[in-house]
C-alpha cells in the first residue's frame, strides 16, 4: 500500500463521498469481505490522478484500479455501466463493454453526467455506492489482486480493499478479458 496511512473506512466516513459512505454504512454482514477490511487513506487532492498518485505514494500501477463510467444508447435509452480495471490495462469499451451494455456504440460518459449521476467527484469515482441499476463490470485481473487501491468518491482520499471484494459488490460481474494491457 505504499506510504498510505489507512484506517477502516467506516471510522472515517468524512473521507468518503456521501453515496460511498452510505454504502459502507449498509455493508452486508454476510459479504465475503468484512467492512473493516475496507480501508481509507487521506491523500493530496492534487495527486488523485493515477500516475501522480502512484508516484507520490509509492503504489504500483498493478495494484491501482480505475473505475470508468461508460455510456451507450439503445432505442433512445442511455445505458450506463461502471468498469473496474487495473491501471496497467484499458477497458475494451467498444468490444466487451459495448456487448455487455447491448448497445451499438459505447464511450466514456461525459464528465458532467458521470459526476451528477454518481454523486461523486470526477477523478474519484468508485464502484462502491454507484446507482443500483448500473452493472459493475470487473476485470478478472482485479479480483485476482490481493489488495487494490481505488477511488473513494472524492479526490482527497483513496480506498484500499481486497481485490475479490470488488467482484462481490451488488450488481458486479467479473468479466474475463474486460481489459487489455495498456
Amino acid at each position: 500500500m505504499g506510504t498510505l496511512k489507512t484506517e477502516p473506512a467506516r471510522a472515517r466516513l468524512d473521507l468518503l463521498a456521501p453515496p460511498v459512505a452510505a454504502a459502507i454504512e449498509r455493508w452486508p454482514a454476510e459479504a465475503p469481505v468484512d467492512v473493516d477490511d475496507v480501508l481509507v487513506a487521506p491523500i493530496d487532492a492534487e495527486l488523485a490522478d493515477t500516475a501522480a498518485f502512484c508516484a507520490a505514494y509509492e503504489v504500483g500501477l498493478d495494484v491501482s484500479a480505475n473505475c470508468v463510467v461508460i455510456a451507450g444508447k439503445r432505442e433512445g435509452e442511455i445505458r450506463y455501466a461502471a468498469c473496474i480495471v487495473l491501471a496497467t490495462t484499458r477497458a475494451d469499451v467498444n468490444g466487451v463493454v459495448r456487448r455487455a451494455l447491448d448497445v451499438r456504440k459505447a464511450s466514456f460518459a461525459p464528465m458532467a453526467d458521470a459526476v451528477e449521476l454518481t454523486g461523486m467527484e470526477y477523478g474519484g469515482i468508485t464502484p462502491i455506492g454507484l446507482p443500483e441499476q448500473w452493472p459493475i463490470l470487473v476485470d478478472s485481473r482485479v479480483i485476482a489482486t490481493p489488495h487494490v487501491i481505488i477511488g473513494s468518491g472524492v479526490r482527497h482520499s483513496k480506498i484500499a480493499l481486497p481485490g475479490p471484494a470488488l467482484g462481490a459488490l451488488p450488481g458486479a460481474t467479473v468479466v474475463e478479458g474486460l481489459a487489455r494491457p495498456a
